[in-house]
């Protein structure tokens, strides 16, 4: 009796085990297990979430690298300068070095970028711990590891879309994305815990080491087909941007350029402004990225609340929160503009989803990658030209100043488009109604008689020029007189 009722127990906790690993399962969308039970597609995504934290950290080892190596009273400009040089050159690169890398395959191109990150923040690494690292030095290295930075990411989405295939793309790019935003979140934090012990040298190697990782794992992956081996098409914009001006797109482009290019003073001004103003620590500025992050994040689960709205409404409320959101820095204390920024985070999370979204929804699925390749070729200049110029603005008037000056110049980008893209609406409105009015039976009455002496008045014309003509040849062809 006993045994029989040991049976029983433990094929009532086997069915409770199975029930609860099957809820568990239903949890997880059947998309994500099928590209996470591929093995390659672990090891990519490993790479890729571990190159990520390393961003995460440069966050504030390349900025705070740079306020220690700041000429005297130039240290705004120097973080602006330093900032830039880690992204800017990637787009000269781009341009410049499409006839080598365009036929290269996708592994080749991510092998080449991740080890030259790697090999150019070691340098910088080894230099500081040497002591023979000086400012100009350090803002050549930074251009120097990004040239290849465009190139890499096409390779990384490259392969990232052979091993997702045409039915587990978006599940792939999805979950690289949520690394990212998880990293965003990390990141500055593990940098302000590590800094202290381990010296910021040691950040920057830490940084090397994970885009020497990427770089092996990527080599590592093998695809189920030969695409990623493939040259990579990277002439997809030129038609791109006539599709944008034919989809009346170039005015949420504009938006979304200003609105990152005001943005990106707030990259220099943040850490300068932690700094000098508040005279603390790299751990104060990792918790200021920490608080945006946490905010990106929760928005980002929401997000799919807003598809039933109008997008772009939605899109002009993002870009005045934000900038809202910056305002308080120039007079209030620490504790408030933490809220701010996470805030800001919440707030400024939704905005690249739903702008794609308006994208998809403008363009068929055979014109939407040329059309997003344009967008990107225009966009991807607009924050390091905004960090270059946040430079010179800091040190003119000041960290806090600048943070204040950038919201307020977004809220009145806002505001500016919200008028224009109304006019538009209504000027679009009246000429409908126009053409409604234009198509109406009424219209088609009172126009019937113009028509009507409009045919009149033809016909009489026809008649009298026939007898003219007539009369004409009659003259001309009668008999002639003689000499």
């Amino acid at each position: 009796m006993s045994s029989r009722t040991e049976e029983v127990r433990r094929q009532g906790e086997s069915d409770a085990l199975v029930a609860v690993s099957q809820k568990r399962r239903s949890l997880i969308p059947a998309v994500y297990r099928r590209l996470l039970s591929d093995a390659q597609t672990r090891r990519l995504l490993l790479g890729l979430g571990v190159s990520a934290l390393g961003d995460g950290m440069s966050t504030v080892s390349i900025a705070w690298l740079a306020v220690l190596l700041a000429p005297s009273g130039h240290v705004g400009v120097f973080v602006g300068i330093a900032v830039a040089a880690y992204t800017l050159p990637g787009v000269v690169g781009a341009l410049a070095l499409g006839r080598f890398l365009r036929h290269r395959p996708a592994r080749v191109l991510v092998l080449a970028h991740t080890w030259l990150r790697a090999g150019f923040l070691a340098t910088i690494a080894i230099l500081w711990a040497t002591g023979n690292l000086v400012p100009d030095v350090y803002v050549a290295l930074l251009a120097g590891s990004s040239v290849l930075n465009a190139w890499g990411n096409a390779g990384q989405y490259t392969m990232l879309s052979e091993l997702g295939g045409p039915e587990g793309r978006l599940g792939a790019n999805s979950l690289s994305s949520a690394q990212v935003a998880i990293a965003v979140i990390v990141g500055p934090v593990l940098a302000g815990l590590l800094l202290r012990p381990l010296g910021i040298g040691a950040l920057i190697a830490l940084d090397a080491a994970s885009f020497a990782f990427l770089g092996i794992m990527a080599w590592r992956t093998q695809v189920s087909t030969a695409t990623a081996d493939e040259p990579v098409n990277t002439r997809t914009a030129e038609s791109g941007f006539r599709l944008l001006r034919r989809l009346h797109l170039m005015s949420l482009i504009i938006l979304t350029w200003l609105f990152f290019f005001l943005y990106g003073p707030v990259e220099v001004a943040l850490p300068v402004y932690v700094a000098h103003d508040l005279h603390a620590d790299a751990g104060l500025l990792g918790t200021y990225w920490t608080a945006f992050g946490i905010g990106a994040l929760v928005a980002a689960l929401i997000t799919g609340t807003l598809r039933n709205r109008n997008i772009r409404r939605v899109t002009l409320l993002i870009v005045a929160g934000w900038g809202a959101c910056l305002l308080p820095f120039v007079f209030a204390p620490v504790g408030v503009t933490l809220v701010c920024f996470a805030l800001g985070g919440l707030i400024y999370g939704p905005f690249i989803p739903l702008t794609y979204a308006l994208f998809q929804s403008s363009t068929t699925g055979s014109h939407l990658p040329t059309v997003l390749a344009a967008r990107s070729a225009i966009i991807m200049v607009a924050t390091p030209l905004g960090t270059a110029i946040g430079g010179p603005l800091v040190g003119t008037i000041g960290a806090a100043q600048t943070l204040t000056a950038s919201g307020a110049a977004t809220v009145l980008l806002a505001v500016l488009t919200g008028i224009i893209w109304t006019r538009k609406a209504r000027d679009k409105d009246a000429d409908a109604r126009g053409k409604s009015k234009s198509g109406s039976p009424a219209f088609k009455e009172q126009s019937q008689p113009d028509q009507k002496t409009a045919g009149r008045l033809f016909s009489s014309y026809r008649y009298f020029s026939v007898r003219k003509s007539l009369r004409v040849v009659h003259f001309s062809s009668g008999p002639k007189r003689p000499n």
